[in-house]
């Protein structure tokens, strides 16, 4: 089947998956608090567990989601975090495919937002400030003259409470909440935040976002999945994969990796992806945007039809190697693509493999980045009485 025809076909899956996913996770089938699954007549299961301590002696724990299919996601409380996602290849051999840590230190030793919740805001925000109703906010800088991914103890570094876990016949689901106090790094107001992952038979993980406010804020959220389709520990670079973006423009940067406010056409550069290329031969083109981001590609993708109310294809990556294939749907209007420019081998990751440059690539769905600094821009302002929603759908499959 050619790349077009699966990817139509996977986003009509997806598609029609979606909606029975969110209704069965509202079903109240709350699992019990145990280290077995709870018995489930067929289908998706959920496993809850210990997942070690942190140093001041804060439990931690896992629940992990599993199909008849061959997938298996677990996540932990830390960061409402993907630890481990595994996938069959061709051959039906199952491989973790995302980076991260074998146990709970790696993630609060060397913290490098391996597949976290990404909050109160995602990306980068210019100077660390930014103006609400005519007052100024200032946040933490923690990417040099930036605020990156929240501040210096953003979301990803909070331990998450388990709201409920669900499983049935079709999909299983966990549901994490965090309350962010008013002043958190610098951001207004006290936000109740929830984030939803379901796995279903459909091999569809479906990752859905909530926020509520008592001021007003901003609030951009995601996921920060590095993916590696040929496994991990790697053997090969997550770059040697075939993407297709569904994408015309990216945003381009100035030195700080800050979106210059304008959009930049791709057709003719190395970030044109409107037809599947080869990432690796990309990312070592020579082009100012790409020298920028110390040689690789860290920019928003203005993904066709910008904020939606479902999910609409985003990306397709293929590995033809181990023939896993996955597409990103969802309902926001940028993908951050970064293919791991800044993995440098100081950080040990699973089976005491070293993190280099290019071993993962990550597609974050969020608004754009530094929006509260570009009127023009997606707006991120929460307000009182607002609900703040985002879901996005991965689809994982095999090549025949």
């Amino acid at each position: 089947m050619s790349v077009t025809k699966k990817m139509v076909l996977v986003a009509s899956l997806s598609a029609l998956s979606l909606g029975a996913m969110l209704a069965l996770s509202a079903c109240d089938n709350k699992a019990a608090k145990t280290d077995s699954a709870a018995t489930a007549a067929a289908g998706v299961t959920a496993t809850r567990a210990e997942f070690g301590k942190l140093s001041d002696g804060t439990a931690i724990e896992s629940v992990t989601l599993k199909n008849t299919k061959g997938i298996t996601l677990k996540l932990i409380t830390y960061g409402a975090a993907m630890q481990s996602l595994m996938v069959p290849d061709k051959a039906g051999t199952p491989a973790d495919i995302i980076i991260g840590y074998d146990t709970i230190d790696g993630y609060e030793k060397t913290p490098n937002f391996t597949n976290v919740t990404v909050g109160r805001y995602a990306n980068r925000i210019a100077g660390g400030h930014f103006t609400l109703d005519g007052k100024q906010f200032t946040t933490p800088l923690n990417d040099k003259t930036n605020t990156l991914h929240g501040g210096t103890k953003g979301w990803d570094k909070h331990v998450w409470a388990i709201k409920d876990v669900t499983q049935g016949a079709d999909s299983a689901s966990v549901t994490f909440t965090l309350t962010s106090p008013d002043g958190d790094q610098g951001f207004p107001g006290t936000v109740v935040a929830e984030v939803t992952y379901t796995l279903n038979e459909n091999n569809d993980v479906a990752i859905s976002y909530k926020a509520t406010t008592d001021k007003p804020t901003v609030i951009n959220m995601t996921n920060h999945g590095l993916y590696n389709l040929g496994g991990i520990p790697a053997t090969r670079l997550a770059t040697d994969a075939e993407l297709k973006i569904e994408s015309d423009a990216i945003l381009p940067v100035d030195k700080a990796l800050i979106p210059t406010g304008k959009e930049l056409p791709v057709k003719g550069t190395p970030f044109d992806f409107t037809a599947p290329a080869l990432v690796t031969d990309r990312v070592k083109m020579s082009d100012p945007q790409i020298t920028l981001a110390n040689g690789g590609i860290d920019h928003n993708y203005v993904i066709r039809g910008g904020v939606t109310p479902t999910p609409k294809l985003a990306v397709t990556l293929e590995d033809k190697t181990s023939g896993r294939g996955m597409t990103i749907s969802t309902t926001e209007p940028g993908i951050q693509m970064y293919t791991g420019n800044f993995l440098d081998g100081k950080i040990v990751g699973k089976g005491g493999q070293s993190l280099v440059k290019y071993q993962a690539i990550a597609f974050e769905a969020q608004r754009y980045p530094d929006s509260p600094n570009h009127p023009a821009f997606p707006t991120t302002r929460l307000d009182p009485g607002q609900t703040y929603t985002q879901t996005t759908v991965q689809h994982f499959y095999t090549l025949k």
